[in-house]
């Protein structure tokens, strides 16, 4: 049987389709928000380890910057297109607005393998790319930041590429830089905690196995604002009590995710990665499953769990399921067969729109993606912030800062799904496609 490749862009489209006509969008406005504003493809030359010339392809597309800057990672990847690519800056576009931050959504990606390259060549990549990207990006038109197989070097590249050709340093050309180079602290984590505190107001939302602070730990000193202060994991405070969660995709969000959602309580009974998964009903030991990846480059083998295909995990039987990899991995083909009873996407668009009828008549509650990973896009703004001012602030005040921003946002769009009898998904859409139209509304249509 052929596999039928699914369009990202069409799915993002759709997405946005489906909420115009409950938000009675001008047919104008609808048709602007449904292209990017500005897409650059670039094909470029990288002398490889060997003496080769090798030319890649890379894009950076940005969606809107009706209600700022544009902000959006960059990935390296196989499979990277151009259609994906302007999905994810289309959904990045809707990400900064449900969290009411003044971004506008942006995204760029290289079709290459970085685990078939040295850290040599993806240098001379990542700096000839940035000198090509160098006439559409800054730190006031559009900050790119890591995303797939992209990380805090990667960012330290691009800054200092950017900064050598202005002739000063410019550090807020990107976001998740690393620390000693102004980036923030608690980026790290950032979208993996953002994460963590959708899945914890769900679970409220839901009754279900969430323990306060006052109930867990007496002795514990609980701040003002209910932060766990005794064990340093500032801005967290209710434990999970052994909620099972399965987790699809094991890089830096999914890896993260885990680490943290397991301190807090979690039972975390199987991750994969993209050469497979590992199932232990009992839970994983997630600090030795970390050792076992760092060592052979896998979870696949480790001692003491049953073996599971990359896709397979999708099926567990579980109370949290956390799709962190790529894009479309729960369809109309496998949606009937999902056993979560909160699905939280931690990926981009790892949902197709039919999946989201099924999982919803399932009565599973999904936490889309422009809410549940945009903790990410959130602590990047307090880095632009604080570069900007050069003040920075404490990993306490970035994660107290983050809670408050992701618990609002998830309300508000809680809030929304009840008064309009909706999922949260077309929940999440209604505040964000609003708060986007009404900028350009407001600024106005030049000349």
């Amino acid at each position: 049987m052929v596999e039928v490749k699914i369009n990202p862009f069409k799915n993002a489209q759709q997405q946005l389709n489906n909420v115009a006509k409950r938000l009675q969008l001008k047919k104008g406005i609808h048709e602007l928000l449904k292209c990017p504003l500005r897409e650059l493809t670039i094909n470029f030359p990288v002398r490889m380890d060997s003496g080769d010339i090798k030319i890649f392809t890379g894009y950076r597309v940005q969606h809107n910057d009706a209600r700022g800057p544009c902000k959006g990672g960059i990935r390296y990847h196989p499979d990277v297109s151009l259609d994906e690519i302007r999905a994810l800056a289309m959904w990045m576009t809707w990400k900064c607005a449900v969290v009411n931050i003044p971004f506008g959504g942006a995204k760029g990606g290289v079709i290459c393998n970085p685990k078939e390259m040295s850290q040599a060549e993806l240098e001379r990549l990542t700096r000839r790319f940035t000198a090509e990207l160098s006439i559409i990006i800054g730190p006031e038109k559009d900050i790119p930041a890591p995303d797939v197989y992209t990380n805090a070097q990667t960012m330290a590249w691009i800054m200092d590429t950017y900064s050598m050709n202005k002739g000063y340093s410019v550090p807020g050309v990107v976001t998740g830089k690393p620390v000693h180079i102004g980036g923030s602290l608690g980026r790290r984590e950032a979208t993996a905690r953002g994460c963590l505190f959708t899945i914890r107001e769900a679970l409220k939302h839901m009754d279900y196995k969430v323990i306060p602070p006052e109930k867990w730990r007496k002795e514990c000193e609980i701040g003002e604002l209910g932060e766990d202060i005794c064990d340093g994991d500032l801005g967290t405070g209710y434990r999970f009590d052994n909620a099972t969660m399965a987790i699809q995709g094991f890089g830096n969000v999914g890896a993260i995710s885990a680490e943290l959602l397991s301190k807090k309580g979690a039972k975390i009974i199987a991750v994969s990665d993209s050469k497979g998964g590992i199932l232990n009903k009992d839970g994983l030991n997630i600090d030795k499953v970390l050792e076992h990846k760092a060592k052979t480059g896998s979870v696949v083998g480790f001692d003491g769990a049953d073996k599971l295909g990359p896709k397979e995990i999708l099926e567990v039987e579980c109370d949290v399921l956390v799709p962190a990899a790529l894009e479309n991995q729960i369809t109309d083909e496998n949606a009937g067969n999902i056993k979560a009873k909160v699905v939280a996407e931690a990926a981009n668009g790892p949902t197709t729109p039919e999946a989201d009828k099924i999982l919803y008549d399932k009565k599973i509650f999904l936490i889309p993606d422009i809410l549940t990973n945009a903790g990410g896009v959130t602590v990047s703004y307090f880095e632009w912030v604080q570069g900007l001012q050069q003040f920075f602030w404490s990993e306490r005040e970035v994660n107290v800062k983050l809670r408050e921003i992701m618990i609002k946002a998830f309300h508000e769009v809680l809030d929304v799904c009840k008064k309009e009898e909706v999922d949260m998904r077309t929940g999440a859409y209604l505040v964000a496609v609003k708060r986007v139209a009404d900028a350009i509304m407001h600024r106005g249509i030049f000349p």
